[in-house]
Formats: structure tokens, sequence, C-alpha cells
């Protein structure tokens, strides 16, 4: 073989394997894909519509999971002594973002893991008094998101309960045992019934057998009315609580209209999965390059009064014609 030939060999194939080289170092270069980290103290089976409205609002923002964003999910499945361990390996694995949609313990529990993973939560206490935040319109922190307000509806709850069955004698309020946020609840609720100058029982509930309990308590007592404390835990339980607020006929109000829909008779609050889809999206921001700090806490504009009638007729409950009137949706 003649020299030039040999030379002319040798450069095809070092100009092959440079061809091969040159897209696996292409690919080598890209940058990796930002990994968000959810948290949640529910579980994933009772979390698929509220995932699909997070991950909606993801796509808004212009993520799309699998696409150019992956989800590594962390469900605590009602242990909220979990947490933050769990956020300890959301740490440990350096995600991009901390996503912690309607759920307080997960927030404080992502804050304790971390001061410099950005942190978007949405929550019904203050942000501010719990220390998430310094101030609404500028957080100055790690963490911004959503705060819906829910110490804020407490009375407005307790009023439309009292408007529900107003000859009630016994009124109640299903609140978490197990929670980080219990004590400024039950602050709240009593605060709340002084002023409509009702007598307020609290009753606490963390397990599903609690709950039966503090139900077949109420039914011992002609005359009882029930509202449900906003929390991931009663939430994740609504099958069961709006059971048996049917079956021990029990006028009862809920925080939020997942409730209503499978039957519950009233339900007042922020439209929940809409609050998943801005924490989706407030996530996509932070994604982007914005900062928690300078991102101002936002906070809904509008709150849903939902009536369900077929239960009322089922119950026996005659709904006050001033209430339909100021219903949002009536359930027929």
């Amino acid at each position: 073989m003649r020299f030039d030939q040999l030379k002319r060999r040798q450069f095809i194939t070092l100009l092959g394997g440079a061809a091969v080289a040159w897209p696996l170092t292409a690919r080598a270069q890209q940058p990796a894909m930002p990994v968000v980290g959810y948290l949640h103290s529910s579980s994933p089976q009772m979390s698929v519509n509220y995932v699909t409205a997070f991950r909606q609002g993801l796509s808004e923002a212009g993520f799309v999971e699998g696409r150019n964003v992956a989800i590594e999910f962390r469900w605590a499945a009602g242990q909220d002594d979990r947490l933050p361990e769990l956020a300890a390996d959301l740490v440990r694995r350096q995600v991009a973002v901390i996503a912690t949609p309607v759920n307080t313990p997960a927030a404080l529990a992502a804050k304790a893991a971390t001061t410099t993973i950005p942190i978007v939560f949405s929550i019904g206490p203050d942000p501010v008094a719990l220390g998430l935040a310094a101030s609404i319109n500028r957080p100055g922190g790690n963490a911004t998101g959503i705060g819906f307000q829910s110490a804020e509806l407490t009375p407005k709850r307790l009023g439309l309960l009292l408007e529900l069955a107003p000859q009630a004698t016994r009124f109640a309020a299903l609140v978490r045992a197990d929670s980080v946020v219990t004590g400024d609840v039950v602050k709240d609720l009593q605060v709340s019934a002084r002023t409509l100058g009702l007598p307020l029982e609290i009753l606490l509930a963390d397990t599903n057998s609690e709950i039966n309990a503090a139900f077949a308590t109420l039914a011992q007592t002609a005359g009882s009315a029930v509202l449900i404390a906003p929390d991931a835990f009663f939430t994740s339980r609504r099958a069961l609580i709006v059971t048996l607020a049917a079956r021990h006929v029990l006028p009862a109000i809920y925080p939020y209209r997942d409730f209503a829909d499978i039957g519950g008779l009233v339900s007042y609050g922020p439209d929940i999965v809409k609050v998943y889809q801005q924490t989706g999206i407030y996530t996509g921001r932070v994604l982007k390059g914005e900062k928690p700090a300078d991102l101002p806490i936002m906070q809904p504009t509008k709150f849903e009064l939902v009536v369900n009638l077929n239960t009322a007729k089922a119950l026996g409950i005659a709904i006050p014609n001033t209430l339909l009137a100021l219903a949002d949706e009536v359930i027929e």
C-alpha cells in the first residue's frame, strides 16, 4: 500500500471516529433536566386530580414532565412525622425547587430542611406568622407561593353553619390533632365562636377510627352540627367524612368543594384545584430563574360557596333561600 493511500485511510478512520464522538460530546454538554421535588403528607392515590392540576400549572409555565422537567414525589401517607426526613432526602437529591401544594406541615418541613433551595408552598395559615416569609409582598427568603387565608374564612364558615342549622344546640369542629398548626386553628375557631356567640366543641382526630368516634359522639346528641377544619388529612378522607355525616344526619360545612362534589352538604373556601394549578405556575416561574425572595405571595380573590341540594333533600334539611342566593353553585 502506498504511503499516500495509508494516510488517506487513517484520515477517514479518524474522521469516522470523530463523527461518532461529536454527538456524544454534544449530548454530554446538554444541561441536565431540572428536578422538582414534590413533598406532601397525603398519598398518590388520594391526590390524582391535584397532581394533574399541578402538572397543568407547570405546563402553562412552559414545563412538561418528562420533556424538560422531572418530578420527584415524596409522600408521607398521612404520617407528618415522616416529612422532615422526606424533605431532607429531596435536599440531598439537590432538586431545583421543592413544591408543597396545599400542605402546611410539608412547607414547614421543607423550610427547616433548606435555606437555599427555592420552596413554593400553598397554605391556609398566615405564612409570615409561620416564619415562611418576611412579608406578603417581599417574602425575602427562599420560599414563596400561595396563601389561601383559611383562618380568615373560619368566621364565615361558622356563620354559614349557623344559617344551615339555626335550631342546633351543639356545634362542633373536627380538627386534626397531630399537626403543627392545630393550636392556631383551634384558637381561630374559638375566637370566631365567641364572636358569633356559639358554644363550640373541639373534636380531635388523627385516624379513621378517631373520625368515626367523633361522629358517633355527635350523633348521641340531637341538634348537633359540625364544621370540618381545612386539613390535607381530612381532604384525603373526604369520602369517609361525607358518608358519616349522611349516616348520622348531621348538618356539616366543609372547607373545599371536593367535599360537596361527592355529597357534602355545603362547602366554602378557595377552589383548591385552582390553588394546585397556581402552585405549579409559580414553580415554573422559579424554574425560569425568578427568585422566591422577590415573588409576592399570591392570595385568592374569590371563594366558592357550593350547596349540594340533593344532600339537603336526603337529610331533610331546608337550605335558606338567602344562602341559596349567595351560592356560586347549587348541585341538584
